[in-house]
């Protein structure tokens, strides 16, 4: 189960899992748009050396990696209980709603809480999501 995800995520940057069950709950990891080589899905370089990042391609990228480690045990977004959304500037937040919006709705989707960070694991990252998901066994 643990070598599926970390073939196709991103290695997680500490002594930690993606994932853990503790009976029907599974808790997700802080999750980021980083790819399994380390760039950064919604961070393109411009060739004067700056950056171009996109909350939304970001927002995407995040929660689909979510998803690739929940059906990593058999689980998906629809068991998704609780979200919790860090974001480095909350003036992505509408970007960040946007995208979230299609994934997720008001009456089936997971309670959240958004929050604002002074800073992410790396200066590329606008978003990062932590999720709790709820599937019996």
């Amino acid at each position: 189960m643990t070598n599926k995800i970390l073939k196709e995520n991103a290695q997680p940057l500490g002594n930690y899992p993606h994932l853990k069950r503790v009976g029907d709950f599974i808790y997700i990891s802080g999750t980021s748009s980083r790819r399994s080589d380390n760039t950064h899905i919604g961070a393109e370089q411009k060739e004067d050396g700056s950056w171009h990042l996109d909350i939304e391609l970001q927002t995407e990228a995040v929660i689909k990696n979510i998803e690739s480690i929940l059906e990593s045990i058999g689980a998906g977004l629809s068991d998704v209980i609780d979200i919790t959304t860090f974001l480095v500037d909350m003036k992505d937040f509408k970007g960040y709603n946007k995208i979230y919006g299609q994934f997720f709705n008001h009456e089936t989707g997971p309670t959240r809480t958004t929050v604002a960070v002074s800073e992410l694991p790396h200066p590329n990252l606008l978003i990062e999501i932590k999720a709790v998901a709820y599937k019996p066994l």
